[in-house]
C-alpha cells in the first residue's frame, strides 16, 4: 500500500504551531518551536476497519511475517510505512495474564486485574513495539547507523533489530554505572558499538542527540515520534485479548513516559474513529526516587490544558534539579529518568484518559516484584512499579475492588537479577550493599535458599520441615 505525503505525515504536538513536515523526513523536534512531533494521518482517505474485530481475521494468516507481528498486524492504526519495507522479527507475541493472587494483594475483585507482559518480546521488553517502527522508518529513508540512549532495554532492543537485520549499525550511549548486566550483555553480544559516558541517563541522552544531529545519525529513543507508532499496539493487543472491550484502568510505570504517551494517543485515535466508545482511565507511576512527572503533574499542578503548556514551570524545576545537583535514583534502572523526553505528550494522555500519576517507593516495588513472581510472572523492578502503584491507588479509593484493571510489565525478570537475587538473600550483607542503599529494610515476600549439609537424612528433614 503506498502512503502518500498528505495521508501520513509528521505534526508538530503544539496546537498554536501546527508545523507539518514529510513522512520521509527524520526529525525528532519541530523546526519551527522546537516541541515534539506526532505521525499524524488523514483518517478520512486511508481505508480504516469498520471494527476492530476484523483484526482477528489476521490470525488465520500468521505464516506471513506481518499477521505474524503483533505490531504490524495492526498496520491499518499505523499506515505510515509500505509493507515491503517493514522490519520485523515477530515482535508482540505477548501475553495478557489473569492474575487473581496479584489481584489479591492489589486489593481487587477476584477476575479484575490483568498483567500485560511484555517481558515476551525477542529482546526481553516492550522496546521491541517501538524498534521495530523506528527501525522500519529508519530502512525507509536509507539510514546506515542508528543510535540511541539507555538505561538497559533500548540498546538491548535496537542492538537486537540491526544485529538480525544487517541493515545498520547500532551506536549507543549508556550512563556509567547505570545500566545492568543482564541489558548490557545484550547489547554487546548483539554487536553494538557501546559508548559508556560519565554521567547517568539524562546526560546521555543530551550527548546522543548532539552526536546524532551532527553526525547525521538515526535516532531511536522515544523522542522519535515512530518509535510511539509501534507501542500504541500494546493497547491494542490489550483490548484483542479482552475481546475488544475496554478496561477500566491501564497501570504503566513512568519513565521517559513513552509508553503512557504511546497509549493516549492510541486511545484517542480509536475514540475519534469510532472503534471504541469510551477510553480507560491511565495510571502512571514513577519511583519516587525518579518522580519528575509526579512532581509537576500532582504537586505543582501542570496540565495539558490544549496544548498550552506553562514550559517555564518546567524550565524551572529542571533548573532547580542541576541548582541541588539532583540525580534520578531507584533500584527501577528502566525508569530511573530525571527529564523524560515525552513529558508533552504525556500530558496529553493524561488529559485523554483522565489520568493520575503515583509515586512508589523502591520498597513497595520489590514487595510487589516478589508477588508478581511469586505467581508465575517473573518481571524487573520497573515492571513492577505497575504493581506497586495499583495496590497504592486501590488502598486510597481511587480504583475500587470492582474495576477492572491491566498492569503493564514492561521487562522480563532476566533484565536485572541482581535486584531479584538480592531481594531473596539470606546474606544481610549482600542485601544491605545492593538494597539497603536504597531505602529497602526488608524483603517481606522473600523466598530464602535453606542452607543443607551434603547429606541425605538432612536434606529429606529440610524438605519435610519447609513443605
Amino acid at each position: 500500500m503506498a502512503i502518500s505525503t498528505d495521508q501520513a505525515f509528521q505534526r508538530c504536538l503544539s496546537p498554536s504551531c501546527g508545523a507539518t513536515y514529510d513522512i520521509g523526513e527524520a526529525r525528532t523536534a519541530c523546526g519551527e518551536c522546537d516541541g515534539l512531533l506526532d505521525v499524524a494521518y488523514d483518517w478520512d482517505r486511508l481505508p480504516v476497519p469498520s471494527s476492530l474485530k476484523e483484526f482477528e481475521k489476521k490470525w488465520s494468516r500468521r505464516n506471513e511475517p506481518l499477521c505474524k507481528s503483533g505490531v504490524w498486524r495492526f498496520h491499518d492504526l499505523l499506515p505510515f510505512a509500505p509493507p515491503e519495507k517493514i522490519v520485523t522479527i515477530g515482535e508482540g507475541q505477548t501475553l495478557l495474564a489473569p492474575s487473581d493472587g496479584v489481584a489479591q494483594y492489589i486489593g481487587l475483585n477476584a477476575g479484575q486485574l490483568f498483567l500485560q507482559y511484555e517481558g515476551m518480546n525477542p529482546s526481553g521488553s516492550f522496546k521491541d513495539n517501538g524498534m521495530t517502527a523506528a527501525f522500519t522508518h529508519a530502512h525507509t529513508i536509507g539510514a546506515k547507523r542508528a543510535a540511541c540512549a539507555s538505561t538497559g532495554n533500548t540498546s538491548a532492543s535496537l542492538a537486537l533489530y540491526c544485529g538480525v537485520s544487517k541493515l545498520m549499525q547500532a551506536v549507543i550511549f549508556i550512563g556509567s554505572g547505570k545500566i545492568s548486566y543482564g541489558k548490557l550483555s545484550q547489547a554487546l553480544d548483539y554487536g553494538a558499538l557501546t559508548l559508556q559516558i560519565s554521567g547517568d541517563f539524562d546526560d546521555a541522552m543530551h550527548r546522543v542527540r548532539q552526536v546524532s544531529e551532527q553526525l547525521g545519525i538515526y535516532l531511536v529513543n522515544s523522542v522519535n515520534p515512530f518509535r510511539l507508532e509501534g507501542q500504541k499496539t500494546i493497547m491494542y493487543r490489550v483490548l484483542e485479548s479482552l475481546d475488544w472491550e475496554v478496561p477500566d484502568w491501564i497501570v504503566v510505570p513512568g519513565g521517559n513516559l513513552g509508553n503512557s504517551s504511546a497509549f493516549g494517543k492510541a486511545f484517542m485515535e480509536l475514540k475519534e474513529l469510532g472503534l471504541i466508545d469510551r477510553v480507560p482511565r491511565l495510571a502512571i507511576i514513577n519511583a519516587a526516587g525518579a518522580d519528575t512527572l509526579y512532581q509537576l503533574f500532582e504537586v505543582n499542578g501542570q496540565r495539558w490544558n490544549g496544548g498550552d503548556i506553562d514550559r517555564a514551570a518546567t524550565t524551572d524545576y529542571y533548573e532547580e534539579l542541576d541548582k541541588n545537583h539532583s540525580r534520578a535514583s531507584t533500584i527501577a534502572s528502566a525508569i530511573e529518568i530525571n527529564r523524560p523526553v515525552n513529558y508533552q505528550k504525556c500530558l496529553r494522555a493524561l488529559d485523554v484518559c483522565d489520568g493520575v500519576v503515583w509515586e512508589v517507593t523502591d520498597q513497595q516495588i520489590l514487595d510487589a516484584k516478589a508477588q508478581v513472581g511469586a505467581h508465575g510472572l517473573g518481571c524487573e523492578p520497573a515492571s513492577a512499579a505497575s504493581v506497586a502503584g495499583a495496590k497504592l491507588l486501590c488502598s486510597e479509593g481511587v480504583i475500587a475492588p470492582s474495576e477492572r484493571v491491566v498492569c503493564i510489565l514492561t521487562g522480563h525478570q532476566l533484565k536485572d537479577p541482581t535486584a531479584t537475587v538480592a531481594y531473596h538473600t539470606t546474606d544481610q550483607d549482600e542485601f544491605n550493599r545492593i538494597l539497603g542503599s536504597r531505602g529497602v529494610q526488608r524483603a517481606e515476600f522473600a523466598n530464602r535458599a535453606v542452607a543443607v549439609a551434603n547429606d541425605l537424612e538432612e536434606i529429606v528433614r529440610a524438605i519435610q520441615l519447609n513443605s
